[in-house]
Parts: structure tokens; C-alpha cells; sequence
């Protein structure tokens, strides 16, 4: 039996690397393809090449194979199985003891390594290489942007509560624009921090430069007591310490889409956002979809399995693996809609992020129950 499941084994390995091979063989050529339009270009005589973009494209290479493991998963175990079936190969492992159980929990032993090399690739290689290429573009191409109006941000400490704008990155631990707003418990603001340029210390501050600061001291109030006047000192300083906790994944989340992110780092940006009193949903459900997503792969082997089967001598396998594209590009549809929906309609974020995964569950287990069990 060992010999039977390392034949399985084998052939899903090799056709779902074929076919996530050649997904990412189509998707690279896009993505090369644009970045052809920024070749040429740079600033402070340095210039953004072909190979820099080629090198760019690679880097996005472990996302784009993140995003992909559960269609390739799907469309490698449908061709395995679908070609045991033609050729009456998986007959012969039928009556060589291979019943439907046995062969559900070989097909979960595979499953179950797709699902730990994908939660390897999504929260560990993926977010570092797409950070690194960024910031490498970043270096040719200028600062990177971080939206129309920067990234804000928002922090509490003991007596007083801050906003904070950042307008641009600088490599990985560079700032540039800050703007900083201090208010008090009443939310009335007390002072202004203004720098050209910052970097992320190592001591739970950072080190601006450039800084101008503007304090603001309420006078006479009125009965609301809502200051009436204010009389405004400004400062000029070279450079300037700001204790803060806020850190250089915080600040890069505007940078880095939530889905980009690792587990770990998802759950500590909803944990500042809670406790800021920010809205955590968007991120709550991309934190539980990315502990879902891996798990798409048990669900797929599973959905595949039905296919050995099928009864057919002649014909081709490929009605059936277009079929398995099909549904695989459903899923992927669907997860991203209902995090969408979920986060509209405030959702419970586990649900919104399990309920792809739990519909599909139920429609292997069912095709698993009606044609193999069944029939």
C-alpha cells in the first residue's frame, strides 16, 4: 500500500508543479510586461533597467504562487486522477485494495503538505520578497507613495493622544513629510511636529530631521469650554526624538496591501488599531483569511477526487480540467467577494473569511459521497 500511495504521491507533485509552472510562467510575462513602461526611467543617475524590472518580477514571484497554489492544486490532482481513470490505472488500484476511504485519506496526506508549504509561502517568503522588490524599485525610481494624502495613523499614550501623517518611504527605514498631531484627553490640540525626513529607531522612537514644532496654549474658555483663543510658539530643531511604538510594518501597511502581510504581523496591526479605537474589520478578516487560505488545499485534493471515478475509455481530459479551472477560478472569486461583502455588512471576520472554504467543503464531501460512496 506504501507503494501504491507513493505513486500518488509522485504524479500529483509533479503535475501540480507542471501546472503552477505554467501559471506562473503567464502571469510573470504580464507582470514583465508591465513594468515595461517604467524602463528608462530613474532619478539620481540611476536608472531602472530590464533587468532590474525582470528582477522585480521574480521577487513577485511567491505572491503570485500564493495566490495560485489552490487552482494548481485543483487542476494537477483533476489530471492525475482523470488520466488514472482513462487509462483504468486507478481499476487496478481499486482491486489492489485501494478503497474509497484509503484513497480520500492518501489524497489528505498531499493535501496536507500543500496546505503547510502554502502557509510557509503566504506568511514568511511572499510578504518579505514583495516588500523587498518595492523597496528595490523604490531606489530607482524615488520614494514610494503612500497614497494622495499619505498614510495616517493614530496612537494613544498616557496623556495624550496623536495623529500621524506620513507622506512617503525611503528605503526600509526612512520617512519622509511627517506631520504630527498631539491632542489632549479632550481632544483639543495641544501641539504640532512638522519633519522633513525620518527614520524608525531602535529604541521605540523615531529620529526626525528637519523638525519644526508648534505648541498651542488655550487661554480663556468659554462655558463649553472650548478654547477661545491660543496663543502659538513655534521651534525649529535639527533633529528631534519622538517616542512612539508605532513601527515600520505599521507604517508600510498603506503601502503593503493587508493581503500581503504575514499572519503574525495582521494580528498586531488589528491589536494597535482596537486599542486606538480604529476600525479593525478589513484587517480582522484578511488576518482569518490567511489562516483559511492554506486549508483551501485539503479542500481541493478532495474536490478532485471524484474524478478517478469516472467511467470513460476515450476521449480527452481536457473538458474535465477546464471544468476544474472553472471552479478553481470560482473559488478564488468568491473569496475575494465575500471579504468584501463581510466587511460592508460587518460580518463576524471569521465567517467572512470561512464561508468559501465551508461551501466548498461541502461540495467535495457531497460529490465525494454521491459518486464515489454511492455509485
Amino acid at each position: 500500500m506504501n507503494t501504491l500511495r507513493r505513486l500518488i504521491h509522485r504524479e500529483v507533485l509533479i503535475t501540480v508543479a507542471f501546472v503552477a509552472l505554467a501559471f506562473l510562467a503567464l502571469f510573470a510575462f504580464f507582470d514583465l510586461v508591465d513594468q515595461l513602461g517604467d524602463v528608462g526611467k530613474g532619478q539620481a543617475g540611476r536608472t531602472y533597467t530590464l533587468g532590474h524590472a525582470a528582477l522585480y518580477m521574480l521577487l513577485w514571484t511567491p505572491s503570485r504562487l500564493y495566490e495560485l497554489m489552490p487552482i494548481a492544486v485543483l487542476i494537477g490532482t483533476i489530471i492525475v486522477m482523470a488520466r488514472f481513470a482513462q487509462s483504468s490505472e486507478f481499476t487496478i488500484l481499486r482491486t489492489s485494495g485501494m478503497g474509497p476511504w484509503r484513497a480520500l485519506r492518501t489524497l489528505l496526506l498531499i493535501g496536507a503538505a500543500f496546505t503547510a508549504f502554502t502557509f510557509a509561502l503566504g506568511d514568511y517568503i511572499a510578504p518579505l520578497s514583495t516588500r523587498s522588490a518595492e523597496i528595490m524599485k523604490a531606489g530607482y525610481m524615488g520614494q514610494v507613495n503612500l497614497g494622495q494624502t499619505g498614510a495616517w495613523l493614530k496612537e494613544r499614550q498616557q496623556f495624550s493622544n496623536y495623529a500621524v501623517n506620513v507622506a512617503g518611504l525611503e528605503g526600509t527605514t526612512g520617512m519622509r513629510g511627517i506631520r504630527i498631531f498631539e491632542f489632549n484627553t479632550q481632544g483639543i490640540l495641544v501641539s504640532t511636529i512638522t519633519a522633513e525626513r525620518g527614520d524608525f529607531g531602535t529604541d521605540a522612537a523615531w529620529n526626525l530631521h528637519g523638525v519644526q514644532r508648534s505648541e498651542f496654549f488655550t487661554g480663556d474658555t468659554t462655558k463649553d469650554g472650548v478654547p477661545s483663543a491660543h496663543v502659538q510658539h513655534d521651534s525649529v530643531a535639527v533633529n528631534f526624538s519622538w517616542p512612539t511604538e508605532l513601527n515600520a510594518e505599521m507604517v508600510s501597511v498603506a503601502l503593503l496591501k493587508p493581503e500581503r502581510m504575514g499572519t503574525l504581523d495582521l494580528f498586531q496591526y488589528t491589536q494597535h488599531l482596537q486599542a486606538n479605537g480604529q476600525s479593525s474589520q478589513r484587517y480582522e478578516i484578511e488576518f482569518w483569511r490567511k489562516v483559511f487560505y492554506p486549508l483551501s488545499c485539503v479542500v481541493m485534493v478532495v474536490l478532485a477526487l471524484p474524478f478517478a471515478y469516472l467511467h470513460f475509455r476515450s476521449g480527452a481530459i481536457s473538458g474535465y480540467v477546464f471544468m476544474g479551472v472553472m471552479v478553481g477560478i470560482s473559488f478564488f472569486l468568491l473569496n475575494n467577494v465575500f471579504g468584501y461583502i463581510g466587511d460592508l455588512n460587518n460580518w463576524k471576520p471569521w465567517l467572512a473569511a470561512a464561508v468559501p472554504g465551508m461551501l466548498y467543503t461541502a461540495a467535495s464531501l457531497g460529490a465525494f459521497s454521491w459518486l464515489v460512496l454511492r455509485r
